[in-house]
């Protein structure tokens, strides 16, 4: 690597750092996101290295150098090199690493809750397929499942595994802990946060259950709410799932890059979607460890209705926040939770 060349590529990846994020002085190893940077401001960050380098990489590579030094790195690489899935949020020593899959959309970072995981485990996400653009996502939670394990060979070929799984991603999880105990490898610990089927799996009494649930609350909603902020908040509704759509249905426009954050999370949001809808979970012969957001207004009460038929052995705990909170203002608490199954797990071998 030419080192004149990575120099000049620091100094002008410096410039566009401070312009795009309004701050200076940034140090070439300071960290995108701890420098207040997002998902929007990725998008911008690399609409500016395509302007001024020449250069078009997908907003995703942010994941992959976080840093100047480490993009002026890549920049100075005639292609891109090939990714694992497996994106590291947090280096540790302990094995085995723990691995999180995200939500529907694949746009969880999980960052501040690796950060309050107290073990000496590394920390691995679940970057999804289709979020850099450069592949098409899947459609089928079999397909990812298949797809990530053949990349865990490489960076875990043996046992035991640690899987959590939030949300949509409590279902991917679930199969790969399916097929790794199928294969005679050994799963010590899956943990799934808030995650539920297809509300077509589940029983008919359930699903009555859960649709009037889901109707109380919006009745409650509207009338503590004022009409034109209830008439907003449903148009944001519908736009949105009308943006998923043409997403999932359409070629992105030439105004948006097929490379960016704001398309590329729309496109694998309507594929996981897709792939919710055709799941069916098979009974699991280990050991499920539930966490529920006590605050839920939108999934089921009770999640035993539904797991403790589906696991040789079901454990629910709840957590005080909704679930979008269990890995946002609450992920110290849930973080707490998952250090004590860490842990539990381990000494248990």
């Amino acid at each position: 690597m030419n080192r004149g060349h990575t120099s000049t590529s620091v100094e002008v990846l410096t410039e566009i750092w401070q312009r795009v994020l309004q701050r200076s002085p940034i140090n070439s190893e300071d960290n995108f996101f701890a420098l207040g940077g997002n998902d929007a401001l990725a998008d911008s960050l690399f609409a500016e290295i395509a302007q001024v380098c020449g250069r078009e990489l997908p907003s995703a590579t942010v994941y992959r150098a976080p840093t100047i030094v480490t993009l002026a790195a890549l920049l100075e690489r005639p292609t891109l090199p090939w990714f694992s899935p497996f994106v590291q949020l947090k280096a540790g020593s302990e094995y085995p690493p723990i691995l999180i899959a995200p939500g529907l959309g694949g746009r969880d970072s999980f960052s501040q809750l690796a950060k309050h995981i107290q073990t000496g485990h590394p920390i691995y996400r679940i970057q999804a397929r289709g979020v850099d653009g450069m592949e098409k996502p899947f459609e089928r939670i079999e397909d990812m499942a298949e797809f990530y394990l053949g990349a865990l060979n490489q960076l875990q070929p043996h046992g035991p595994y640690i899987l959590v799984g939030y949300s949509f991603g409590g279902l991917l999880a679930l199969e790969m802990a399916q097929r790794l105990s199928a294969g005679g490898k050994e799963v010590a610990l899956l943990t799934l946060l808030g995650t539920y089927a297809h509300p077509r799996y589940f029983p008919p009494v359930q699903r009555l259950r859960l649709i009037a649930k889901r109707t109380r609350n919006r009745i409650s909603f509207m009338k503590r709410t004022p009409i034109l902020a209830a008439f907003s908040h449903f148009v944001r509704a519908l736009e949105r799932r009308s943006r998923v759509a043409r997403a999932h249905h359409r070629t992105p426009s030439t105004e948006i890059s097929r490379l960016s954050f704001a398309q590329n999370f729309l496109r694998v949001e309507a594929s996981d979607s897709v792939a919710l809808a055709r799941y069916r979970p098979r009974f699991y012969r280990g050991k499920i460890r539930f966490v529920r957001p006590e605050i839920d207004h939108y999934f089921p009460s009770d999640p035993a209705t539904l797991w403790k038929g589906l696991a040789a052995e079901l454990e629910v705990e709840n957590v005080p926040c909704n679930h979008a909170g269990l890995i946002g203002t609450h992920c110290e608490t849930l973080a707490a939770v998952l250090t004590r199954y860490v842990r539990e797990a381990v000494d248990a071998k």
